[in-house]
């Protein structure tokens, strides 16, 4: 009994120091044994849990913001031609800095089990945490949650937790919308970001009934695990919840961040930099990992499991609204279905770029993406995915360690996503590790060895710009 009094105390401890709800010990160790389930009858009340929790925030995100600044250049430093398709620029550069004394070339020329041996893996490379890993949840940017506010009334601030990322590496805010079935128009959203304020003013008359409905359910909120109306809450007010477009933000991103639903125990769920749902009518797969089939699976699960964490024993607490399929999931997958990738004015019908309208960077990027680089072994013209999934094994270059609360190990196969539009956005990987293209071509670098010259990732950077 001793040893689990001891293992009992020090994740209690843990919580404290960490600014974790108790509740979440659960995931841990709840009585004497672990379990995938939260508990439901909650002991310590709401302005218990709020005090303690605002207190260990300067701390928690302390020791964020001191991790990205040891990982990452997060200066404002953006190129001066490039930008979204909404005129923000893009960033330029490689953020992330290299450990030890070795520079990206020497670096790319080790073998995996050498970087290991001398520790010399980025720690920009490393997965990415949550802004505080073990009480995890939605966390939404500044600009989103002041929108909200101002035209909703409704507050998606979180009391014990702030977003971490900078806003000059997040997407362009409010995105433009572009619709497939009417490419003539260019951007619908007129400026805005839509909400249940004005989605129908938006889009009365550009589309149908039943494609006009999708929009309201999307950006109508609900119940969700630290948004709504019980205790067990991470909003002053009692919240009405939150809406799929609040990170979906106009069926784009807005790089709002949570955890992935699907693991346990909490140290080893992965962050999740929130997809765009640009293209998803050329998709197969649905979620980073969980290989869902259809865009109705992924819209019916979203609200089911991940707005829970996984768990429909705390969904019915805290109010699961469960989606009609024959409807209500028919009619938000056909809207989403409708979201059409940006112009690529470079391109050609087959994805390719078209000579006369490319500069030479640009042409010797394309041969170095379809050659050298092997960017097309998955990522494959003319939406440039070849939806499946590839396990990169990155776990060669490190041994697994503890980062704020996440434990940085194997990260399994992952979809292969979408670069049409890719400099739309950042911050790039499942869980938004790299802050810039620079970051990712020198990843992949790494990781898949090509051995690229400072010009031919430059070049590659030049053409993944023009997608």
């Amino acid at each position: 009994m001793k040893a689990q009094y001891s293992l009992r105390a020090v994740c209690k401890v843990g919580a404290l120091l960490l600014g974790v709800s108790a509740s979440l010990t659960a995931y841990h160790v709840w009585g004497e044994q672990p379990t995938s389930y939260m508990p439901m009858d909650i002991k310590e009340d709401f302005a218990t849990t709020r005090q303690r929790m605002q207190a260990a925030k300067p701390e928690v995100e302390k020791r964020q913001q001191d991790l990205l600044a040891e990982r990452y250049d997060l200066t404002d430093r953006p190129m001066k031609t490039a930008t979204m398709a909404g005129g923000k620029p893009v960033q330029d550069g490689v953020r992330v800095k290299l450990q030890g004394n070795v520079s990206w070339q020497s670096l790319a020329n080790m073998r995996p089990e050498e970087v290991r041996a001398r520790r010399v893996f980025p720690a920009g490379f490393f997965p990415l945490p949550h802004p505080n890993h073990a009480e995890g949840g939605m966390v939404f940017p500044d600009f989103q949650i002041e929108e909200i506010k101002h035209q909703e009334d409704r507050d998606l601030t979180r009391f014990d937790l702030d977003f971490d990322l900078p806003d000059h590496f997040l997407p362009q805010f409010p995105a433009p919308i572009f619709l497939t079935t009417r490419p003539d128009l260019g951007d619908v959203s007129k400026g805005k970001l839509v909400t249940i304020d004005n989605y129908y003013e938006l889009f009365n008359g550009l589309l149908n009934p039943k494609q006009l409905e999708g929009v309201r359910l999307l950006v109508t909120p609900f119940a969700q695990q630290q948004f709504n109306q019980t205790e067990d809450r991470r909003t002053v007010k009692a919240s009405r919840g939150v809406a799929c477009f609040d990170c979906h933000a106009n069926g784009h991103t807005n790089a709002a961040t949570h955890l992935v639903g699907d693991i346990r125990p909490q140290q080893f769920r992965h962050r999740i930099d929130t997809p765009s749902l640009r293209g998803v009518n050329i998709q197969r797969l649905f979620g980073s990992q969980r290989a869902l089939k259809t865009v109705e699976d992924f819209t019916e699960f979203e609200q089911r499991a991940a707005y829970f964490d996984g768990d429909p024993v705390i969904a019915t607490k805290k109010g699961v609204n469960i989606l009609d399929r024959g409807s209500q999931v028919h009619a938000m997958a056909e809207f989403q279905e409708l979201l059409d990738f940006p112009p690529a004015p470079k391109l050609d019908l087959f994805g390719r770029l078209e000579p006369s309208k490319a500069t030479q960077a640009e042409l010797h990027g394309e041969q170095v993406f379809f050659g050298k680089g092997k960017c097309s072994s998955c990522h494959t013209p003319p939406f440039y995915t070849d939806n499946l999934m590839h396990n990169l094994q990155t776990e060669r270059f490190y041994e697994p360690k503890l980062i704020n609360g996440e434990m940085a190990s194997a990260d399994g196969p992952i979809k292969t996503f979408p670069l049409r539009g890719i400099k739309d956005s950042p911050p790039y990987l499942h869980d938004g590790r790299l802050l810039t293209l620079g970051d990712t071509v020198e990843f992949f670098n790494l990781v898949l060895q090509t051995k690229l010259s400072a010009q031919e990732k430059a070049d590659l950077v030049a053409f993944m710009l023009t997608l």
